[in-house]
């Protein structure tokens, strides 16, 4: 990570030459973060700075917008020898972000093979294994000897992403097995690849969500995980890099999802308009949402002008239940999302959070009601009764919709994510003041 001083120092720099040795020395991800954030007309220069093979690795650690703006800037043989060299998984990731118009001009500079690579990879949807593997692997016959192998990997393997794993296969491309680098170093180079080998193979579909991929990398401590077509034959696999990019991904987009931001991939530098598109919608859809909570108030304007102190207690009220929402929601979705239940464990999860939100109730409702006592007039007193059963009523109700709505959602293969936390608290908004309201309109009959 690049510090302030280094930040300011390069800024300052008026040398060229100086710059040059300077960005050539940072490491590929510093040397991308600092191009990032200089002003659009100087970032073209400040990349053509850069040795070829370094500015290669750069290129792959730009974010979308600022490799597109290099994509126009450069000339089209220096495009086409970054795109070139680029891994075939981070070239569709590219490509994913272009316009058609460029994307169909920078296949037709790639070569067959790497054009065929791309081509195979945007063939899959989105968000699947197919679409985040590469086909850069190691790929041995059965019938080789260890020797042999690692022959093969010396001579036509050293520009693969990965060769801590070797997949053996038969003349057709099935997976059969799988073997180290490790178990390839320690045997005796006449011994057969088959006889290591393991052929307990953890494979994934290309159709298989990225989300079960990363599941099944993190439970089984996996570096690599090989890819596969419906006829079982290898035609990937996907590394750790792409998981932990597949995790930031999900985390991102469930937080912002939860949030209210619209797609979920709203990043912090985003430009202002994007900022609005992804925010907008779901603030004016709120307050759609809010008309139904307002609703519910409007009848009962009397019974406020008639006990104003219920303007103070109200907002404590909504505030309350719709933190608790918030919470339990955030944490079934997170539990969802890494594989710690299932809509099986719902009614394990709902005994479990339903315990919790009971003590919760107790405290917050003892809470308000003491507020309500301090807050009332003498005369008013019993409406903190009725706050304290409200409040209790409110937070079990929130424990139990934060808990049964994503897992209902789960089941009928949604993004559990969808229920956001200005959907679930305007909900509870509404239903808490239409109870709280009606039960004090019930008392005032009572006790006026």
């Amino acid at each position: 990570m690049l510090t302030q001083d280094i930040r300011n120092s390069f800024i300052d720099i008026a040398d060229l030459n100086q710059l040059k040795s300077d960005l050539n020395d940072l490491q590929p991800v510093d040397a991308g973060e600092y191009i990032t954030q200089l002003p659009k007309q100087k970032r073209a220069i400040a990349f053509r700075l850069l040795n070829k093979h370094h500015a290669i690795d750069v290129f792959e650690y730009l974010p979308p917008e600022v490799q597109e703006d290099l994509i126009n800037y450069l000339h089209d043989i220096q495009v086409a020898q970054i795109v070139e060299a680029m891994s075939p998984d981070e070239r569709a990731e590219l490509f994913d972000e272009l316009p058609a118009g460029v994307v169909k001009r920078l296949l037709h500079s790639l070569s067959p093979e790497q054009r065929h690579a791309t081509a195979t990879i945007l063939g899959y949807a989105e968000g699947t294994a197919g679409r985040v593997m590469t086909t850069e692997y190691v790929r041995l016959r059965e019938g080789l000897t260890v020797g042999e192998a690692l022959c093969k990997i010396r001579r036509q393997d050293e520009d693969k992403e990965t060769i801590y794993y070797a997949y053996v296969t038969d003349d057709n491309r099935t997976l059969v097995s799988v073997v180290s680098l490790r178990q390839l170093i320690f045997t005796f180079p006449d011994v057969l690849i088959k006889d290591v080998a393991s052929d307990r193979v953890i494979k994934v579909k290309t159709e298989t969500p990225q989300e079960e991929v990363a599941r099944l990398m993190k439970r089984y401590d996996l570096i690599a995980l090989p890819v596969v077509d419906r006829e079982e034959r290898l035609v990937g696999i996907i590394t750790i890099d792409d998981v932990i990019d597949i995790l930031e991904e999900e985390a991102t987009e469930d937080i912002q999802k939860l949030a209210g931001v619209s797609g979920g991939d709203e990043q912090a530098l985003s430009p202002p308009q994007v900022t609005i598109r992804k925010r907008l919608p779901w603030l004016l859809g709120n307050i759609a949402l809010y008309i139904g909570a307002a609703s519910a108030i409007s009848p009962f304007q009397t019974v406020i002008s008639q006990v104003p102190v219920l303007a103070i207690i109200m907002p404590i009220l909504a505030n309350s239940s719709g933190n608790v929402a918030f919470q339990v929601l955030s944490v079934t979705v997170r539990g969802l999302g890494v594989g710690e239940v299932t809509p099986k464990d719902t009614m394990l999860l709902l005994r479990k959070e339903i315990l919790a939100g009971l003590g919760t109730a107790v405290a917050l409702g003892f809470a308000l009601g003491a507020l309500s006592l301090i807050w009332s007039p003498p005369h008013e007193r019993w409406v903190s009764v009725v706050a304290a059963m409200v409040m209790i009523v409110n937070v079990l109700l929130a424990a139990t919709l934060g808990t049964l709505l994503p897992m209902g959602l789960t089941r009928l293969n949604l993004d559990p994510a969808l229920i956001s936390g200005p959907l679930m608290t305007t909900t509870l908004d509404a239903v808490g003041f239409l109870t709280f309201l009606s039960m004090i309109s019930a008392a005032l009959r009572i006790f006026g």
